[in-house]
């Protein structure tokens, strides 16, 4: 039978509470501070352990922020109590992002977009649809993930996306999505749900000022491209 190491049989500088207490939070490491969330593991895994799990089974942090109450329930060890801890502290930080996005200056040009958006999306794994909401000035206001996966019309429907920028009075808006191969150059599937998504933002008084694709490190601004 193999041993499992426990949070107590830890020396107490070791456990991530305390480390957190006696360095600050940007000391630990993503499962670290996981744990604490956590609070308490499973009768074979620590809370460090179940968070290490946690990781290794999304794959990547982003990936973990983006799982829904019934995939963080799918994983063993993960209740109720814990899925709503970790759903609750993700969103906590994507309002905190939201809320410093409120400051920033207008977008007057695709590299202020794409700027935001770069360090995030550039090396994802995962193709993920995401808007840029502005208020009259072009002043951002908020920055929200509607899909992941492939960009088609069944995952990229104008309900959803004009539901979140009616919902935040956004006069206009910036659609983001990446390809993680690397290359963003845009597709003939890009280019009609562009389309589709510029003629819903026309009936509804909303402009669509761009669609930027971004890469490894690279973008495409739609506009720049005279394909908007």
């Amino acid at each position: 039978m193999s041993y499992q190491i426990m949070m107590r049989d830890l020396p107490s500088e070791e456990r991530p509470r305390e480390k957190l207490m006696r360095h600050g939070p940007e000391r630990l490491s993503n499962s670290e501070l996981l744990a604490i969330l956590l609070g308490s593991g499973t009768k074979s895994l620590s809370a460090l352990r179940l968070a290490e799990h946690l990781l290794a089974k999304f794959g990547a942090l982003r990936a973990l922020a983006s799982a829904g109450y019934e995939e963080l329930m799918s994983v063993k060890g993960i209740g109720a109590a814990k899925a709503a801890v970790i759903l609750s502290a993700f969103e906590l930080a994507k309002r905190l992002a939201d809320s410093t996005m409120e400051v920033r200056e207008a977008i007057t040009c695709p590299r202020d977009a794409a700027d935001l958006v770069l360090s995030e999306l550039g090396r994802a794994d995962k193709e993920y649809f995401m808007i840029i909401m502005l208020n009259t000035k072009h002043r951002v206001i908020g920055k929200k993930v509607i899909s992941i996966g492939h960009l088609s019309g069944s995952l990229v429907h104008p309900r959803e996306m004009f539901k979140e920028v009616i919902r935040r009075s956004s006069a206009a808006v910036i659609v983001v999505h990446n390809h993680p191969s690397g290359d963003p150059t845009p597709s003939q599937d890009d280019v009609a749900v562009t389309k589709r998504l510029v003629e819903a933002g026309e009936l509804l008084g909303i402009q669509v000022l761009d669609h930027i694709i971004v890469g490894d490190n690279r973008y495409v601004s739609f506009r720049e491209q005279g394909l908007l």
